[in-house]
């Protein structure tokens, strides 16, 4: 037997053990339901910004969906609507793709002003520029 077969198998076990004992079984969704929405909220958040938002969003929506149906059936919609913008994006002229690409850096230099980062990094270089400090921390 390989190994990822017996972590499954072990995995699969104590989650039976778990299910038996009902106090446990509470806790033990309740538990799962806020990791998978820090991990998820965390994946929303990071969806505009260079690097893996939507496999955290996936991901944060596979942990809620290993106890809860809604969340299988959203992550199931979500991945097709995914996959389908991903497909339809490629089949799009360069100047649409472009278009895509620049809305995303437009959002991405919004929320690091909105946030202060602009500000702080602009200080860092000693470049006094008021306009770029967030009006939110200011």
């Amino acid at each position: 037997m390989s190994a990822w077969k017996r972590l499954r198998l072990w995995g699969r076990q104590r989650r039976y053990l778990i299910r038996r004992n009902p106090k446990l079984y509470r806790t033990y969704r309740i538990g799962v339901g806020i990791v998978g929405a820090i991990v998820l909220a965390g994946g929303i958040v990071a969806i505009p910004y260079p690097g893996p938002g939507w496999l955290i969003v996936f991901l944060g929506l596979g942990i809620l969906a290993s106890e809860f149906a809604w969340a299988h059936r959203l992550l199931t919609f979500a991945r097709g609507k995914y996959d389908a913008w991903i497909d339809w994006i490629g089949r799009q002229h360069w100047s649409v793709q472009t278009a895509v690409w620049l809305g995303t850096a437009a959002i991405v230099v919004a929320t690091l002003w909105l946030l202060g980062a602009l500000g702080l990094i602009a200080g860092w270089v000693n470049i006094d520029a008021g306009w770029l400090d967030s009006p939110i921390f200011s």
